[in-house]
């Protein structure tokens, strides 16, 4: 059971699936597939994986929170977003809900957005003392989630 509690596994594989049984299901074995919005799923995995392999390399540690980077990582897309690859889920359930127009999708990406945000709270107070300053100092001058935003 310890593969499917993996967010990973959750956002790419369980929560596609459930969606499409759902949609299925409720709509009688018929759906509507949005094309326009595939991209935003190959996006948002890539995302997830290329920043992935980037911070392994640059900072070390783990692909997850579980084994955090031993040196701050600020460039690439780290340079831009404190968190891109926990936004690269949110990209792929974006797509996922466009695609499938699916408004229990929606409610999925709604639901792990926010449950990321809590948990990179909690990531950032570890990174802080694990890191130091220089952490500090990036926090102030990269947005948590969106360049420029917020």
């Amino acid at each position: 059971m310890r593969f499917f509690s993996r967010t990973p596994v959750r956002t790419f594989l369980v929560y596609p699936l459930v969606t499409l049984i759902w949609e299925l299901t409720t709509h009688a074995g018929r759906i509507e597939i949005n094309l326009w919005f595939l991209p935003l799923m190959v996006w948002g995995f890539l995302q997830y994986r290329l920043c992935g392999k980037y911070r392994m390399t640059r900072g070390g540690g783990g692909p997850g929170p579980e084994i955090p980077p031993e040196r701050l990582v600020s460039t690439g897309l780290y340079a831009y977003t404190r968190n891109p690859m926990y936004l690269g889920h949110i990209i792929f359930l974006t797509g996922l809900t466009l695609t499938l127009r699916s408004w229990f999708a929606g409610l999925i990406t709604v639901a792990v957005a926010v449950w990321f945000h809590f948990r990179v709270l909690a990531d950032e107070r570890n990174l802080s003392v694990k890191l130091g300053p220089s952490y500090v100092s990036y926090t102030k001058s990269v947005k948590r989630w969106v360049p420029g935003l917020f």
